[in-house]
C-alpha cells in the first residue's frame, strides 16, 4: 500500500519550472497596460478636443454587423455583402454631393427631385425617342448640373438661405419629372442596356477585386507619406511612419478580406468600382485643390472668407452645381438598380436617406468639417440597417426607428464635438 502511494504521487508531481520561463510575463503585462493607459489617454484628449473623426462611425458600424450576424449567420455571407456594395451607390453618390453643400453649413433639399428628374430625362429620351444611350446620360447629368447651377446662384445672388431656395426647387423639379413622363407613368430601361448594366454587370476575374485592394492600400500609404513629409518639411505637426504603417495595414487587411468576399459571389461589381473612383476623386478636389480649400474656408467662416476677397458667389455656385451632378448620377444608377423610372423615382426616403449618410458619417452641419468619405461610411451604416432588417424579416417601422436613432446620436456628437471646439477656441 505505501509502494502505491508513493508511485501515485510521483506521478502526479509537477515538473520543476525553468529558470526564468515565467519572467517576461510581468513585463509583457505591465506593457499591455501601459498600451492601454496610452490608448485610453489618447481617446480622451481627442474626446476634449472634438476630433474624434471615423472612430464612433467605424464603431457603430462594427456594431451594426457584429449584432445581425448574430441574429442571421447569413447577413456577412458573400452574396449579402455584395448586395450591400451595390445597394450603396446610388444614395451613396448623392449623398456624396450633399457633402459639399453641408461643408458650407447648408442644406440642398431638391437632390431627391434632381436624381429623379435625371433618370426620368434619360428614359423618356432613349426608350421613348430613340436617343443612343450614352447621349442620353450626358444629357440626364447636364440637367442636374444645370438646376444645381441655377440653385447655386440664386443662393449666392440673393443670399436667401440654400434650403429654402433647394425646397422650391424640390417642387419645381419633381413637376418637370412628372411633367416629362407625361400619363403613362412608368418607363422600363433595356435590361441589357448601357444604364442596366451599371449595377449587374461583375468582374468575374479575381485579379480584379485584389488589384483594387492592393492599388487602394498603396495609395493610402502614398498620399500619408507624402503629407508626412511636406508637413515635416515646414516643421508642422505630423504623424509618424510608424502609424502611417499600422495603418495602411489595417486598411489592406479590409480591402483584402473585402476582395475575397466579393470574389467568392460574383466578383467586382462595376457599381462599386465607379462610385469608389468617384469619392477617392472627389476626395481629392476637396482636400488637395484650391477650390477645395475654398469650400472648407466658407464653411469655417462665411464673413471671414468675404473678408478675405474669395469668390463667394463662385463657390456656391460650384457647391450646388456639384450637387446636382452627384444627385443626377445617383439617380441613374437608382433607376439602373430596378430597370425603370416612375413617378415615384427620387422621393419617399431618398432625401432623408442621403443627408442621414452625409451626417452619420461624420461630416458637421455646422460647416467646415467632413469629407467624402463620410458620405460611404454613413451609407454602409444605413444600408446594412435596411439590409439587417429585411434578413431577419423585422418590419419598417423598426428600420425607421433605428436610423432615426443614430441620425441622433451623430447629430448629438457632432453639436458635442463643435462646442468642445468652440472651448478651446477651434471653432
Amino acid at each position: 500500500m505505501v509502494k502505491g502511494t508513493r508511485d501515485t504521487a510521483d506521478t502526479t508531481r509537477s515538473e520543476p519550472t525553468p529558470p526564468g520561463a515565467g519572467a517576461g510575463r510581468p513585463h509583457r503585462r505591465r506593457a499591455v497596460a501601459r498600451a492601454a493607459e496610452r490608448a485610453i489617454a489618447y481617446l480622451r484628449r481627442k474626446l476634449r478636443a472634438g476630433e474624434l473623426g471615423s472612430l464612433p462611425v467605424v464603431l457603430v458600424l462594427a456594431a451594426v454587423w457584429i449584432t445581425f450576424q448574430s441574429l442571421n449567420s447569413n447577413f456577412l455571407s458573400p452574396r449579402n455583402l455584395s448586395n450591400l456594395s451595390v445597394d450603396i451607390v446610388g444614395t451613396g453618390l448623392i449623398a456624396v454631393g450633399i457633402v459639399f453643400v453641408l461643408l458650407l453649413g447648408e442644406l440642398d433639399l431638391s437632390v431627391g427631385s434632381i436624381s429623379g428628374l435625371a433618370a426620368a430625362a434619360f428614359a423618356v429620351l432613349n426608350v421613348n425617342h430613340g436617343v443612343p444611350e450614352w447621349l442620353a446620360v450626358i444629357i440626364a447629368v447636364l440637367a442636374g448640373t444645370l438646376a444645381g447651377t441655377v440653385q447655386g446662384f440664386s443662393v449666392a445672388r440673393t443670399r436667401v438661405p440654400a434650403f429654402v431656395v433647394t425646397l422650391a426647387g424640390l417642387l419645381t423639379w419633381n413637376g418637370l419629372m412628372l411633367y416629362i413622363l407625361g400619363t403613362s407613368g412608368t418607363v422600363n430601361l433595356d435590361e441589357n442596356g448601357l444604364v442596366a448594366k451599371l449595377t449587374s454587370y461583375y468582374f468575374t476575374n479575381d485579379a480584379a477585386a485584389y488589384g483594387l485592394a492592393a492599388i487602394a492600400s498603396g495609395m493610402v500609404f502614398l498620399v500619408s507619406y507624402q503629407d508626412m513629409r511636406r508637413r515635416k518639411a515646414v516643421g508642422m505637426p505630423h504623424r509618424s511612419l510608424r502609424w502611417i504603417t499600422v495603418r495602411t495595414g489595417v486598411v489592406a487587411v479590409v480591402a483584402f478580406a473585402a476582395a475575397y468576399l466579393l470574389n467568392r459571389f460574383q466578383g467586382l461589381p462595376l457599381a462599386l468600382l465607379i462610385f469608389l473612383v468617384m469619392v477617392a476623386g472627389l476626395d481629392v478636389l476637396l482636400r488637395r485643390t484650391h477650390y477645395g480649400r475654398q469650400v472648407y474656408a466658407l464653411g469655417g467662416s462665411m464673413e471671414a472668407a468675404r473678408r478675405a476677397s474669395l469668390s463667394v458667389t463662385r463657390v456656391q455656385t460650384a457647391v450646388l452645381a456639384v450637387s446636382g451632378t452627384m444627385a443626377a448620377i445617383g439617380g441613374l444608377f437608382l433607376a439602373s438598380r430596378i430597370t425603370s423610372v416612375s413617378q415615384g423615382s427620387g422621393s419617399g426616403v431618398l432625401l432623408v436617406n442621403a443627408i442621414a449618410a452625409a451626417v452619420i458619417g461624420g461630416t458637421s452641419l455646422f460647416g467646415g468639417r467632413g469629407t467624402t468619405w463620410s458620405a460611404v461610411l454613413g451609407m454602409l451604416i444605413i444600408q446594412s440597417i435596411a439590409s439587417g432588417m429585411a434578413i431577419t424579416d423585422t418590419p419598417t417601422a423598426v428600420q425607421f426607428i433605428i436610423t432615426g436613432g443614430v441620425l441622433f446620436a451623430a447629430v448629438l456628437i457632432d453639436s458635442l464635438s463643435r462646442r468642445s471646439q468652440q472651448a478651446r477656441g477651434r471653432a
